[in-house]
């Protein structure tokens, strides 16, 4: 028979997460959102916790557990606030794992003992301002200087996570490197000509950390190319399947998150004499939203389980992320419209929540992306 239950070691980090959410992350979420800054103190403490690590070998400075893990941790962290969990995720999904998947084993000895710890962040350099969805058609390139043995790059990336921090080490960026080749290239941080340009204005996730990037005759050793030669894409590929996994377990957290406050609000709200909770019209919009996180949760698990037995999961990443983020957006608006006008407050968690929402059905593929891989799937 299947069993989605937990081990007593998935129990364990689940408790340490969610206690952490709610005693370190809730008091000081609302403030950093406001203010549009960084929670540095908070992402110090992910890393003493060992989050950055969890999907790590211990060779590496990791915690020696599984993809999985960090999909538990995120669900819990999102079930708080979503720039915290889009933070971890963009850290060790994008940033560290290109490089503890294709680095080599001076690369990785370089690089991922400061990201497994929460040191350090890595950036994952993929989009592009006019291509979007189109990541084949990209237009940075990186030229060999065969004289001094280093790739000379030039383009411009938009929308990258973890690019502008304090603690940012290094953006990964795809470039074409021939024809019809794309390969990937380290690019470290503070290197000449790469820019990072001041972080944009978002509707939600306003305590993550975004920019655009761009390269300027930029030049690094030749050495910094991450995997072989014109893998680039197919490499960047294997990432997003695994990150699709990833932010839907944030997706669920956020879903989650709608259905906690909104059952807490139903209990103490009076309307007309009673708890909003008592009227069968609010009782069965909060029975939907535990539907759909519940049934988005199954979906991550067995995505993540697929990932972890070594068997093709590209299905159900796609179901599960689109699935999910779009379980994420329906509950956050039921959310909001339980709470009323304090729903509409930003200063409320579910203020928060409705826009944090809607990214999470448009960044690491789109809805329309999952249902093209999903047609494909099917043979279609």
């Amino acid at each position: 028979m299947v069993d989605f239950r937990l081990s007593e070691e998935q129990e364990a980090l689940v408790a340490s997460v969610r206690e952490f959410a709610r005693e370190q992350v809730a008091p000081v979420i609302a403030e950093h959102y406001e203010k549009k800054t960084f929670p540095y103190d908070v992402v110090r403490q992910m890393g003493k916790m060992g989050l950055f690590g969890l999907p790590f070998a211990e060779e590496h400075g990791g915690m020696g557990g599984d993809y999985f893990a960090l999909c538990l941790a995120l669900e819990e962290l999102a079930r708080v606030d979503s720039s915290v969990a889009i933070t971890l995720e963009a850290g060790v999904s994008l940033g560290a794992m290109p490089i503890y998947r294709f680095g080599t084993d001076a690369q990785k000895a370089a690089w991922l003992p400061r990201l497994t710890s929460g040191e350090a962040l890595a950036a994952f350099g993929l989009t592009e301002p006019g291509t979007g969805s189109d990541a084949a058609a990209t237009t940075t390139r990186a030229v060999l200087d065969e004289q001094t043995n280093e790739w000379v790059i030039n383009g411009s990336k938009a929308f990258i996570t973890n690019s502008g921090t304090d603690i940012t080490c290094l953006v990964t960026v795809m470039a074409v490197t021939g024809p019809k080749e794309l390969s990937t290239i380290i690019v470290p941080s503070g290197t000449p000509g790469f820019t990072v340009a001041p972080g944009y204005s978002k509707v939600g996730w306003c305590a993550s950390d975004t920019h655009e990037l761009a390269f300027d005759d930029v030049r690094v050793p030749a050495a910094n190319l991450l995997g072989e030669r014109g893998r680039g894409f197919a490499q960047f590929l294997r990432i997003l399947d695994e990150g699709r996994i990833a932010i839907a377990a944030l997706a669920v957290g956020l879903a989650q998150g709608c259905v906690d406050e909104s059952v807490k609000y139903a209990k103490e709200r009076q309307a007309f004499g009673r708890p909003i909770g008592n009227y069968q019209a609010v009782q069965f919009m909060i029975a939907d939203m535990e539907m759909r996180a519940h049934t988005a949760r199954l979906a991550y698990y067995e995505a993540a389980s697929r990932m972890l037995a070594g068997e093709d999961f590209k299905h159900q990443a796609a179901l599960a992320k689109l699935y999910a983020s779009e379980a994420a957006m329906d509950n956050a608006r039921y959310a909001t419209q339980v709470h009323g006008g304090y729903g509409f407050m930003n200063e409320s968690a579910v203020g928060r929540f409705y826009r944090d929402a809607k990214i999470l059905e448009i960044g690491e593929g789109t809805s329309e992306v999952q249902r093209m891989i999903i047609a494909r799937g099917l043979g279609l």
